[in-house]
């Protein structure tokens, strides 16, 4: 299923990340599914904490909303996959990654539960 996001929003999590560089940073992705993905905005979750290696949050600190689609985190590595932690702490439906030096949208991936990439477009 691809994926699509205002340009806005993808230079926004870009300027997040090199702001918060050297540590990583998480935000969870909100919007809607038809025939594809639409990422509407980003929010911090409660209590994130951002760290040298890591970010996390507690999901269930998280409110039930039904628009949250999965979230977004930095990789100040530059490493532009997920490793095998963020695939099995997974939540929602797709993680974008931002890696170092965050840019561009050649920064920015999309994958899915399986760690595969899932396309993406970027909207005007």
């Amino acid at each position: 299923m691809e994926v699509k996001a205002k340009k806005e929003l993808i230079e926004g999590i870009l300027t997040y990340s090199k702001d918060a560089y050297p540590k990583e940073i998480i935000l969870l992705l909100r919007g809607k599914i038809d025939d594809s993905i639409e990422i509407g905005e980003v929010i911090v979750p409660p209590f994130a904490v951002h760290g040298s290696n890591f970010s996390l949050f507690n999901p269930n600190m998280v409110p039930f909303d039904l628009s949250v689609l999965g979230v977004v985190h930095s990789h100040p590595s530059g490493v532009l996959s997920p490793s095998l932690y963020d695939l099995n702490h997974f939540y929602g439906r797709i993680m974008v990654i931002a890696a170092f030096p965050y840019d561009s949208v050649e920064d920015i991936a999309i994958f899915n539960k399986t760690g595969n990439r899932v396309p993406f477009e970027i909207l005007t």
